[in-house]
């Protein structure tokens, strides 16, 4: 719903926006530009879903192995010490937990297919344990804003879309990723665990969230001791070595539970096929909008409007041109694709800006449709500190992402 009140405004506003370029300053070229960017972007939006194909199909059929290797299995039973202290309203022992441990695992593996069900099923079980049906419980919403912050692993899609627009090297942008996710579900966890009053002083949160801490500290200062280039060299070296890791663990854990890992990889890979065809009226869809929006000149009206008050403050302007995947992004996980989308096209996948729409991507998730879907499933009407955990954990993830960006790029 939220989406499409976004779709209809990108083409009432470019109109508006170009009567007033047409009437007052005699723009005859401006309904022209606008008709063009329809034919352009669909065309666009066209060529990168069947350019998805091959690598989407390639990574789905990897993640299947994973997936019957019994990696998600593993993660949740990695996890499940944290968990219990996460969630102490929860009966020891009760089969929510393995839901909730599966989904949250295999977000951070990239599964959505895989996740949505869980997390659905999940939300099920917490309602039998909900005494006042229509309300939110304190489980609910930690484990609503543990799937917001977008704990994500392996940030295939966004490197898939890099491969498609022409990026030197795809997984350049996986290890700041990796840094601003985890600091959106820190902030996160930090908030939703204040308003519920779970004490994180014990010794299994504070071995975790100080290990985790001083790792990410220690990465990043250790990046800051190297120049630019070599920054880059070896951060895309990092990130290729641990996918293909990652490749190999996977394809080892399938051999393990003895499945056969080629037809396993076949199986997955269909799915590739399947949701690379899928996307693609939804990405023409998103991606002529905003075409329009940009070619009338509003995109630029608010994106100058934001420069000029960033400058204003004494700030660097350079992030400014991302913003729009980062502002879009609690709304729309769609809408934020296209406008990375539109971000790496029109400033170049290796920019600046383009490579911060992936971050802003990948650092957190859609806020408000995972609770429209999550809470909407089980009836919860009253949705208490929700949305207000789930929005800050958003906003560490937008001000960690511009700090990375500029550190590595």
């Amino acid at each position: 719903m939220v989406l499409n009140y976004i779709w209809i405004a990108f083409f009432l506003v470019a109109f508006v926006v170009a009567l007033v370029k047409l009437i007052f300053f005699g723009d005859l070229e401006v309904f022209p530009e606008i008709m063009d960017s329809t034919f352009a972007t669909s065309k666009t939006a066209f060529e990168i879903s069947l350019g998805l194909t091959g690598v989407l199909t390639l990574w789905l059929g990897i993640m299947k192995i994973g997936e019957k290797g019994g990696v998600v299995d593993a993660l949740a039973r990695l996890l499940s010490p944290v968990f219990v202290r996460l969630f102490p309203e929860i009966p020891k022992g009760h089969p929510v937990g393995g839901s909730m441990f599966m989904n949250v695992a295999a977000n951070m593996l990239g599964l959505d297919n895989a996740a949505t069900p869980l997390g659905l099923k999940a939300m099920e079980q917490l309602q039998e344990l909900n005494p006042k049906k229509d309300t939110a419980t304190n489980p609910m919403i930690m484990f609503l804003v543990l799937n917001t912050s977008g704990l994500t692993l392996i940030p295939v899609s966004i490197m898939v879309y890099r491969t498609q627009l022409g990026a030197a090297q795809p997984t350049d942008v996986f290890i700041p990723i990796l840094l601003a996710t985890f600091f959106s579900t820190f902030a996160g966890v930090i908030i939703t665990s204040i308003y519920q009053r779970i004490n994180l002083f014990n010794r299994v949160m504070i071995m975790t969230l100080g290990g985790l801490s001083l790792f990410v500290a220690a990465v990043m200062w250790g990046f800051m001791m190297l120049d630019k280039t070599m920054m880059s060299v070896v951060s895309t070296s990092s990130a290729n070595i641990i996918l293909m890791t990652v490749i190999i663990s996977f394809i080892i854990a399938g051999m393990r539970k003895k499945i056969n890992v080629y037809e396993a990889f076949i199986e997955g890979a269909k799915d590739g096929f399947d949701t690379a065809v899928r996307i693609i009226p939804y990405l023409v869809a998103i991606l002529v909008g905003i075409g329009v929006f940009r070619a009338s000149g509003a995109m630029d009206m608010i994106i100058d409007g934001i420069k000029y008050t960033v400058a204003a403050c004494g700030i660097d302007t350079e992030f400014v041109g991302a913003l729009p995947t980062a502002i879009m992004k609690p709304l729309s996980g769609s809408g934020a694709r296209g406008m990375m989308v539109d971000a790496m096209t029109t400033y170049g996948a290796d920019s600046f800006v383009g490579r911060l729409s992936c971050i802003f991507q990948g650092s957190t998730d859609t806020t408000f449709y995972i609770l429209a879907v999550y809470f909407g499933s089980v009836g919860i009407k009253n949705t208490r500190h929700a949305v207000s955990c789930g929005l800050f954990s958003d906003l560490a993830g937008i001000l960690a992402a511009i700090a990375i960006a500029y550190m590595f790029f």
